[in-house]
């Protein structure tokens, strides 16, 4: 399936479109990172995927590539503090938001993740799998995906009996045993789904 949704509003006369995704909604353990992607109108890349479908391998050849040719991006992140006193859900929007106001670049059209986020004066589109149809949004997805994934290694540094590397905090059985043997870490472990 080609990944060119944004051709329906660069068809309108529109030349900057934001694509938004995150990455980090489902683990036991760290924040979760949204990021904002703006790419030049001709940029095409078969590269560019769902992150869910690239190997790791693939998903750093395409944050390379990405970040080299993004007109702009923007990164927000939002601590597993935070998820348990908003919700993963809320936690999520307010990440999208702070990636948006990240980027410095002007913008005119939104398009996220199926995920909804109070903008106004700018045209907004939530699109249902919008990953695997919007070139904009599957880049944000890998870079937000890279981005938590280094956090991940970060935290394995910090914390290497529980493999956070490995699993970078799912609840795998490596990780479902480690925090039974060892118990949750402070701050970094979420006590709200």
């Amino acid at each position: 399936m080609a990944l060119n949704y944004e051709k329906k509003y660069y068809d309108q006369g529109f030349s900057f479109v934001v694509g938004i995704d995150e990455a980090g909604r489902g683990p036991l353990l760290g924040p979760v990172v949204a990021c904002a992607l703006i790419l030049p109108k001709d940029f095409s890349s078969d590269l560019i995927d769902d992150s869910k479908k690239l190997s790791q391998k693939k998903k750093e050849q395409a944050y390379k590539l990405l970040i080299a040719n993004a007109l702009d991006y923007g990164i927000g992140i939002v601590s597993s503090q935070e998820i348990d006193e908003l919700n993963i859900y809320q936690a999520s929007r307010l990440a999208m938001i702070k990636a948006l106001k990240a980027l410095k670049h002007h913008y005119e059209v939104i398009l996220t993740d199926a995920m909804s986020i109070p903008f106004e004066n700018v045209s907004f589109e939530a699109l249902i799998k919008g990953d695997q149809k919007a070139q904009c949004i599957a880049g944000a997805s890998i870079i937000a995906k890279v981005t938590r994934d280094r956090l991940m290694e970060e935290l394995d540094a910090q914390y290497p009996l529980y493999g956070i590397k490995s699993h970078k905090g799912y609840p795998t059985r490596k990780h479902l045993k480690a925090l039974k043997e060892f118990g949750p870490i402070k701050g970094v472990h979420r006590y709200t789904y």
